[in-house]
């Protein structure tokens, strides 16, 4: 058997219609040269029925690891197992459009890139769920924030050796307050050594979208878990004070805009994401909120 285009590794746990959901998609590739390793962190069997190979055009390692936490850490077992020259992160609760795959692959070898980045959108075509430019660039350090999203990105091989992969105290469900931004953290660490990291707007995967026109006391929660996490790398890669004060400052604008909107839930969501990116930068943690172990 030939050597996969691309490996596609999901860490998860707590979900399994929405993996079926990806898997279906994956189905549909035009790109048929590819394996998917699933990194499985429930306790119990749920995914047997999912994971069944009988199901899937494509080959599906199960690995089965009850005993490991956090989305960081899954990710960084499967990549290891990985077959290919370029892998990808997908959600468990993302999918993709038939092309995703083959656009990306031929993307990186045209332009001899180590990364590639996409946006998350709707079924349209819409960006949701976070800000991305509306250009194709070369991502650096400036730029990173609007210029990636993990789920729907291709990273070298080369690249995951190089670096270690990713940040374990980084990430959704990993044992630290910093609950997000495991993937700009992997590419500026990227950018340092050298590799080429690229931003096409064409690339796009789908997502649901995050609804915080009523965010609830849950979302709200994690919405600053998160933000930590992003306040914690600009801390850990060196920005500066003028950075992190841009940040903070969007949110709190957000913040009054909401406010005087009469959207007091959305507005506590946009001082909770203040809170949370200061908090990171400058290391504190508290306990007055706990974030979701849950992804």
């Amino acid at each position: 058997m030939p050597a996969p285009e691309a490996s596609l590794v999901i860490s998860t746990l707590g979900r399994e219609h929405v993996l079926e959901r990806l898997f279906e998609s994956l189905n549909h590739q035009t790109q048929k040269n590819f394996e998917v390793i699933v990194v499985d962190q429930n306790a119990d069997d749920r995914l047997t029925e999912v994971l069944d190979q009988a199901r899937w055009n494509f080959p599906v390692t199960h690995v089965h690891r009850p005993d490991v936490r956090g989305l960081s850490r899954g990710r960084n077992i499967g990549w290891r197992l990985a077959k290919s020259q370029f892998v990808l992160f997908p959600d468990d609760d993302c999918w993709y459009p038939p092309w995703f795959l083959q656009y990306g692959l031929d993307s990186l070898r045209q332009k001899h890139l180590a990364i590639l980045c996409g946006r998350c959108t709707d079924i349209t075509g819409r960006s949701i769920n976070a800000r991305f430019s509306s250009r194709s660039h070369i991502i650096d350090r400036r730029n990173v924030w609007t210029g990636q999203m993990e789920a729907f990105s291709f990273f070298s091989r080369e690249t995951l050796i190089s670096t270690g992969g990713f940040d374990e105290q980084l990430g959704v469900g990993a044992a630290s307050p910093w609950q997000a931004a495991e993937g700009p953290d992997l590419i500026i660490r990227s950018i340092k050594l050298g590799f080429k990291c690229y931003f096409d707007p064409a690339l796009h995967g789908y997502h649901e979208e995050y609804d915080i026109s009523e965010p609830g006391r849950r979302m709200i929660r994690k919405a600053r878990a998160y933000a930590r996490g992003m306040g914690f790398v600009l801390r850990k890669h060196n920005y500066g004070l003028s950075c992190v004060t841009y940040w903070v400052m969007r949110s709190l604008f957000n913040t009054a805009r909401h406010l005087l909107m009469g959207k007091t839930m959305s507005a506590l969501f946009y001082y909770s994401v203040a809170c949370g990116r200061l908090e990171g930068w400058l290391g504190l943690t508290t306990n007055a909120y706990h974030w979701d172990q849950d992804f």
